[in-house]
């Protein structure tokens, strides 16, 4: 009976060692303790000790792994509860320098100090839209400010992957002299015309107020096509005759080069008389916002929030001239003072849905009727109209 107690104890103390080593995090520790057992003891009793102890230590790490176990649920839920709904969205927007960029500046400008109603925005300012086509069709821009014309085109040429969110400018397209020459449309026979905008809605809106005042754009006039609308204005600086197509803010640059010149004639005037008669009359418009289609399938909550952060934008920039022009200078679009002067002239909107619809596809049957290339060879079916 003494030996038994003996033997229980000395396997109890050994347990104890073992356990407080283990918790130490020495194996050596351990391991003495064992040898210690193996000395004080015989084998007999030292495997009675050991099969104890291992049967204890298996119960003590179920309890611990049970505990732990426990413990990292409750984090987990903890965490997954601390963790937002929603992930933020990244949204890579493209605009042309001009209108269409300066409606977006709050926007750009609140973006920097992160995301904006879940979005994470990175914007890109282009020259001219063919440096924006091939970044939308290949899929490194989800968002784009583009000519309207262009945005049909697009959605013709990929088979419906590009859909119109906004319409962003209506007309903004002005002719402009060096004189006092041009008080009509009929006044631009014979002259020379510097343009931008060949294939899209500069060329498609000069032509049809040419030829709606009886003047054919091929023979009557000579129209000189520049890459970009700062190369007009050049043109302009160096002829002193010079007669331009320019758009808004580039008529104000252009007039703060040369103080004779003068804006000779409002195309979105001129576009209006001609529909004066028409059953279904459209508006002159220059620019629309939109979107790859698979963006805005995968991520209608992206675009939306968009729509409503751009709203906002637009609404700001016509009612805060004198800030949004600071900011306008800030993202190098135009100087704050050209800027400044401009924003009345430039015809900077928002509008959306079933408006945007009906002003659009209008202007969009004039050119087709015009030239059925000018929209992609066909009038784009209802679902190239993004409503939400």
């Amino acid at each position: 009976m003494i030996m038994k107690k003996a033997l229980s104890l000395i396997a109890a103390l050994a347990l104890s060692v073992s356990m407080l080593a283990g918790c130490a995090g020495g194996g050596s520790a351990e391991t003495a303790a064992e040898t210690t057992v193996t000395e004080s003891v015989a084998s007999e009793s030292t495997a009675v000790s050991s099969a104890s102890a291992e049967e204890t230590a298996a119960e003590e790490t179920a309890s611990a792994e049970e505990t732990a176990t426990e413990t990292a649920s409750t984090e987990t839920a903890q965490t997954e509860t601390a963790v937002p709904s929603g992930e933020e969205t990244a949204v890579n927007v493209m605009a042309l320098k001009g209108p269409t960029a300066m409606g977006m500046v709050e926007l750009m400008n609140s973006a920097e100090s992160g995301p904006v109603n879940g979005n994470s925005y990175t914007f890109t300012i282009a020259a001219s839209a063919d440096e924006v086509t091939p970044k939308l069709v290949q899929g490194d821009a989800d968002i784009a400010a583009v000519p309207a014309n262009l945005a049909s085109v697009l959605y013709n040429n990929t088979e419906g992957q590009v859909q119109v969110l906004a319409i962003n400018t209506l007309g903004v397209l002005y002719i402009v002299e060096n004189g006092d020459t041009i008080h009509s449309v009929s006044d631009l026979a014979g002259k020379t015309i510097y343009a931008s905008g060949k294939g899209s809605t500069p060329e498609y809106a000069l032509n049809y107020i040419l030829s709606g005042n009886g003047l054919d754009p091929e023979t009557d006039v000579t129209i000189e096509w520049k890459s970009e609308h700062s190369e007009c204005v050049a043109a302009l600086a160096s002829d002193e005759d010079g007669i331009a197509m320019l758009p808004q803010p580039f008529v104000t640059t252009a007039q703060a080069q040369n103080e004779n010149l003068r804006i000779a004639l409002d195309l979105t005037e001129e576009w209006d008389a001609l529909q004066a008669d028409s059953e279904t009359p459209s508006a002159l418009l220059t620019g629309v916002v939109v979107v790859r289609t698979a963006f805005a399938e995968e991520h209608p909550d992206a675009v939306n929030a968009f729509l409503d952060s751009y709203k906002e934008s637009v609404d700001y920039v016509n009612a805060n001239v004198a800030d949004a022009a600071a900011l306008i200078e800030k993202y190098d679009i135009v100087t704050a003072a050209v800027a400044q002067k401009a924003i009345p002239y430039c015809n900077i909107v928002f509008i959306e849905g079933s408006e945007m619809q009906e002003k659009l596809s209008g202007y969009l049957n004039v050119l087709y009727e015009q030239n059925p290339a000018s929209v992609g060879g066909a009038l784009p079916a209802d679902d190239f109209y993004y409503i939400r």
